[in-house]
Order: C-alpha cells, then structure tokens, then sequence
C-alpha cells in the first residue's frame, strides 16, 4: 500500500552538491517527502525520510531568502526549502511536523483534530497574531510614510504595533508588547524597513524591536516598497507595485518565443491590477508584469500548441493589448480560485 500523500506543490530547493536553488515539485508523504524536477516526472530525483528529522523555521541561514525552513535528517543532514509566500511556507512546516510526530507515536497521520478538550498551553499564537494583525479592518494600518525625502509605502511603525497589541488586550503592557513584536519579527512575520529598524534587527541596539515612531516594519506579502526621488518613467513603473496583494503562489507559465514551461512565483495585486512574475529561485525584481485591467481569463482544455500532451489545469490570460499568456496550475481547485482572483482584479483594478 503505497503512502498517503498529505501536502503537493512548488518549492524551491538548495542542491546538495551544488549551492543553486531550484524549484521542484515537492510531496509529503506520512513517511518522507520527495522531490521531482515537475509534476509530470514518475521518478523521484530523491527522497528525504522524516523519521527521526528536525524542522527548523525560519531558517535564518541565508539572509537575502525569505520564507526558507530546513530539515536537519537523523543522519544530521541539512535540507533547505523556500517558498513562496509566509503562509506556505508555515503550511509546509506544520504538516511535516505533525508527521514526525505521527512516525514517533506510531499513529497515522489525520488532519481531524484529536485534542477535544484538553487545554492549549498558555503561549501566544504568532501565526494567528500575524492574520490579526493583517486584518484590513481592525489590523495594524498601513501607511505611507514620508521621511529623510523617502517614501516607505505600505509600512507601520514600531509604536503602532505595540500600540495596537495593548489596544487588542493582546499584552498587559508595553514591555510585553515589545517581547511579542520581538518574537513576531524573528519569525519573519514582520520585516524592517529603513536603517533605524533594520540595523536593531542586525543586534546593533538591545532590542531586535523598537518601540519608536521613527522605525518602521512591514509585512512580508504586504507590496512594500520605498521610493526616493524618482524620474516620471520611475514613477510610472513604482505605480504597479502600489495594489494590495490579493493572491500569489507558483504557476507554470509557457514562453512566448521557445514555449518552454518554467515554474514561476506570481503575485496578483489589485488597484492597479497587475500580475508580476519572478524566478522562484530569486531575485527581488519581476521578470515580467501582465496588466489584468480587460482582460480576459478563462480555463484551457488542451495543449495551446494543439498537441497532445501531459499539461492540466491549464488556463490563458488575453490582455487587453491581446497578449497571451498560458499558464498551469497544479490542481483544478488551484486553476479556479487563480481565475476567479484574476477576473476579481482585472474589473476593479485600474
């Protein structure tokens, strides 16, 4: 009987022998996860067996990568995965424990929870503090904020998230809240922006958090971005990045000149509508935006090419310059809801 599959998807993977991080498609198993080169693969480039690993996240080992854990195997093997977003990765890590967990007590590994009635312990939720926080109603507001002739958009400062964990009555005090918002920043919920922030966050000052109206943070999905002077071409290009990000994840996207299929991390941002691709592996600069304002979206049922072919879950973007772009998804649930956020954005968003 072959292992319960439990959690499928994209993620990108630092090569053993080599220091290049690639994305695979990765899938947990009750007992080990495997790795292919894409979904379409039958054989496995390799296996990782959790009995007896160590999950760590965040994994802080590589500076410049966000969203990184890493599985430490009982032969004290070092394993490094990314992904896309915070929630995912925070997805991965809580089902991959939870089946170590199972492999050591013997027990299948089920979603249904088994702990009725028993009492949590008495510490704080980081991961559901952070949807809080985030919550565009009652959360933490976002601002643009204006300071040394720089613009730092969609941030906060350090007094406004201590202020508003008193105000939710999520701490006693001040000093509590400067605890949590210490923690909230280490386990990359929360992100500094500007040198204040960012040099307390490298040990500079006693604190990683400051409670201060001149440092600022972020969320890490947030669309931050800072500008300084800038020319109108400038200006034009910063305006994509000013929507709300609504949704993102990895596709498959096909080229337009070799219409070869690459993984690729998406960002669907509304007001404007904008769809930003980058390469999973990194880089913080897209490699292509698609405006979404008229567009259309709908599913693909066949290859683009005509031929027959392994590709599901296909779907196609026609701007309104009647551009077109192909793109896959994993799952058909995957394919609906990116369709569905798509047409959302392309009738609100500029």
């Amino acid at each position: 009987m072959e292992p319960k599959r439990i959690r499928e998807g994209y993620l990108v993977k630092k090569g053993n022998v080599f220091n290049t991080w690639k994305p695979m498609w990765m899938v947990l198993l009750e007992d080990g996860i495997e790795f292919y080169k894409k979904k379409s693969d039958n054989n496995p480039k390799g296996m990782i067996p959790l009995k007896g690993s160590i999950v760590t996240s965040p994994c802080q080992d590589f500076s410049k990568r966000m969203f990184v854990f890493k599985i430490t195997s009982i032969k004290q093997q070092d394993q490094y995965f990314q992904a896309a977003y915070l929630e995912e990765r925070d997805a991965w890590v809580r089902d991959i424990k939870k089946a170590i967990k199972c492999i050591e007590g013997g027990q299948k590994f089920s979603r249904k929870s088994t702990r009725r009635s028993i009492r949590l312990p008495e510490t704080v939720d980081l991961g559901a503090l952070y949807l809080s926080m985030k919550d565009t109603e009652k959360g933490v507001k976002e601002l643009n904020i204006e300071k040394d002739k720089k613009i730092f958009n969609h941030c906060f400062t350090g007094s406004c998230v201590v202020d508003w964990l008193v105000s939710n009555k999520s701490v006693r005090n001040r000093q509590e809240g400067l605890m949590i918002a210490s923690s909230l920043l280490s386990e990359g919920y929360l992100q500094p922006a500007g040198d204040l922030s960012k040099n307390a966050a490298d040990g500079i000052t006693e604190n990683p958090f400051l409670d201060n109206p001149d440092a600022f943070y972020y969320f890490p999905d947030s669309g931050f971005f800072c500008e300084e002077n800038s020319s109108d071409d400038d200006v034009i290009l910063k305006e994509e990045f000013r929507g709300v990000i609504i949704k993102q994840g990895c596709l498959l996207k096909q080229g337009h000149r070799r219409k070869n299929w690459k993984v690729r991390k998406f960002i669907l941002r509304e007001d404007p509508a904008y769809l930003h691709y980058y390469d999973p592996a990194g880089g913080e600069d897209p490699l292509g935006a698609v405006h979404l304002r008229g567009c259309v979206v709908t599913s693909v049922e066949s290859n683009p090419e005509g031929k027959k072919s392994d590709e599901e879950n296909l779907f196609e973007i026609i701007t309104a310059d009647e551009v077109h772009y192909f793109l896959q998804a994993a799952a058909p649930k995957e394919r609906t809801e990116w369709i569905k956020a798509i047409q959302v954005a392309s009738r609100t968003g500029k």
